[in-house]
């Protein structure tokens, strides 16, 4: 009995303790990070996000205007950069393929990127 008695009191104490260094003492700090200070593999998979969105939508503005908060000074260099750095590390198909289709619309194609340019679908007449 005496045990079971120790063991309730140790255990309301730790949580006590427990509960108020996590709230009072050393609470949680938020810092609103800028999206530049990501890490590049963090930065990759948004500019592949961007890149799959683009080829839904089609539209480059938007795209720029989506990666501008990475904070890099020129988005379609930076496009470019990203799309071959992929190829060349064989990175998912998927995404290679979409980041292709972006720095084709942003007017950044190169040499390496042809063979992965997505082929869409055409609209025949009825």
């Amino acid at each position: 009995m005496r045990i079971l008695l120790s063991l309730i009191i140790g255990l309301a104490l730790g949580a006590g303790i427990g509960l108020y260094l996590g709230w009072v003492q050393f609470p949680v700090e938020y810092v609103d990070s800028p999206a530049s200070a990501l890490a590049q593999e963090y930065k990759d998979t948004y500019v592949v996000n961007v890149a799959a969105a683009y080829r839904n939508e089609r539209d480059p503005n938007a795209a720029v205007e989506r990666l501008r908060i990475l904070g890099v000074p020129n988005v379609p260099v930076y496009v470019q950069e990203v799309t071959e750095r992929f190829i060349s590390t064989s990175r998912p198909i998927e995404d290679v393929r979409h980041l292709v289709a972006l720095a084709e619309g942003l007017g950044r194609l190169t040499q390496i990127m042809e063979e992965y340019r997505p082929i869409e679908p055409t609209e025949t007449a009825p």
